[in-house]
């Protein structure tokens, strides 16, 4: 398989596509000890040799995605300085040293993705990825005479939430579906439309779902699935 040298670069965490055609513009970049002198050419990770200044670079090995249940009351952090227990704390030694792909809080339960591919974390995370996130929210109360607001987009202390995809499930509870991940986006919206969160449970992921995975387990998901969701950014 060839890729685009500057996606080669960048795919290795040297530098960004960008960076990477400037380098690459500049006579820095040579494959098989030839200098490039196009952003415009190939290069297979097998077979090829790229170097940048003379220094070899290497293919990033393959990336690593795990679904992971996060218990209620625990902090999606490394460390609290609060001392309350964090997901860390749930996972097993050969597992802490992954990041994980933004954040749930800590009375929120469900599915948080970890990896150990910094730049993935990130890309998955970026607004701008549109990935919808699903939630089960069960609320205080059954008015949902206010929701249409949260599904046509609105404004909550001057902050612009995207518009949310809203189900009625049952008298208490709801599934909504939001692609923008702001902190406690949820919670705040749904506050601010009368009905207030008393648990909220994250189901999916883009095409990951949390299935039937209890508290505190973990899995890989496959690479094809990170390879469809890598396309569709």
């Amino acid at each position: 398989m060839t890729l685009r040298i500057a996606k080669f670069i960048a795919d290795a965490g040297v530098a960004s596509r960008r960076e990477a055609e400037a380098m690459i513009l500049s006579g820095r970049v040579a494959i098989n000890g030839n200098v490039v002198q196009t952003p415009v050419c190939f290069v297979n990770p097998e077979t090829d040799t790229v170097s940048i200044d003379g220094k070899i670079v290497k293919p990033r090995s393959a990336s690593h995605l795990y679904a992971f249940h996060k218990p209620i009351n625990t902090m999606t952090t490394v460390r609290d300085p609060a001392g309350r227990k964090t997901v860390y704390d749930c996972l097993a030694p050969e597992y802490r040293g992954l990041k994980y792909v933004g954040r749930l809080d800590y009375k929120t339960t469900g599915l948080l993705l970890l990896t150990d591919d910094g730049e993935l974390a990130r890309r998955l995370t970026l607004p701008s990825s549109h990935i919808p996130r699903t939630y089960i929210a069960t609320v205080n109360g059954n008015d949902f005479s206010h929701l249409d607001a949260a599904r046509r987009g609105i404004t909550v202390d001057g902050v612009k939430y995207r518009p949310m995809q809203i189900d009625v499930l049952d008298d208490n509870n709801l599934r909504v579906v939001v692609t923008e991940g702001k902190k406690n986006e949820v919670r705040i919206v749904l506050r601010a439309c009368r009905a207030s969160v008393h648990h909220l449970r994250r189901i999916s992921f883009g095409p990951i779902t949390l299935g039937n995975l209890a508290p505190g387990q973990i899995r890989q998901v496959p690479q094809k699935t990170i390879d469809e969701m890598l396309k569709s950014l």
